[in-house]
């Protein structure tokens, strides 16, 4: 019931909503759909060095993901732009 909160809240909105599976997302990121979490975290470091922690090292892994997520969307944006 909560996933179908936050999909509806933002589309009320008049926002658009986009979903992505994890095996999207890591093939995007990683360029292959069963990478593991380490190898996500390690690519968003790679393709955007400022998201290191506050303290310089690795990225944390729920930013990561989130970060991963955006990075899905700005390039499907732009696939389905061409597209439609």
């Amino acid at each position: 019931m909560a996933r179908g909160v936050v999909l509806c809240a933002p589309a009320f909105a008049g926002l658009k909503v986009s979903e992505y599976s994890a095996n999207r997302i890591k093939k995007s990121v990683v360029g292959v759909g069963h990478a593991d979490k380490t190898q996500v975290a390690m690519m968003v470091q790679r393709l955007l060095p400022k998201a290191a922690s506050p303290d310089g090292n690795s990225i944390i892994a729920d930013a990561a993901d989130a970060l991963a997520t955006a990075i899905c969307h700005a390039h499907y944006r732009r696939v389905n732009a061409l597209i439609g």
